[in-house]
């Protein structure tokens, strides 16, 4: 008794999950492009695909891929190939004055600085000093060559 109670609950689950599945027709039209629909197309060959054999991708979790060769130069750079480019004299003395910057942030211990908005003189913090050596860094790489 118990076993024919078992088996007429378990077939409607068992008949629910087949009616679930969905053949899906996949073709190639006559100019390259790939279809994919319930409906079988009138005209040529179609696969047969079923919607429970297909396996679904994760929608929302892999980034883009950015080709390496499409990157954007920052305006630092652009200005500095248009500089050296076109005056070597100025390239020079920025690449000078960047040496000496940086020998200055790598050498003092307490460095002050103006404040662009106040014009106050206030003490550099440590984050502040350690932008300051990348981006004299960056400026030697650009222009010293």
């Amino acid at each position: 008794m118990r076993y024919i109670i078992s088996v007429l609950i378990s077939l409607p689950l068992l008949t629910s999950l087949s009616a679930n599945a969905t053949t899906i027709y996949k073709w190639v039209d006559k100019n390259g492009v790939t279809h994919y629909s319930q409906q079988q197309p009138q005209q040529g060959e179609a696969e047969k695909l079923y919607s429970e054999d297909i396996e679904q991708a994760p929608i929302g979790f892999e980034s883009p891929k950015v080709p390496e060769e499409v990157t954007q130069q920052d305006e630092l750079t652009v200005a500095a190939e248009t500089i050296t480019r076109q005056d070597q004299a100025q390239a020079k003395a920025i690449c000078d004055s960047a040496k000496h910057q940086l020998n200055l942030l790598q050498t003092s211990a307490r460095l002050r600085k103006k404040d662009p908005e106040t014009g106050e003189i206030e003490m550099m913090t440590d984050e502040q000093k350690q932008a300051e050596i990348a981006n004299q860094q960056k400026r030697i790489k650009l222009f010293c060559q």
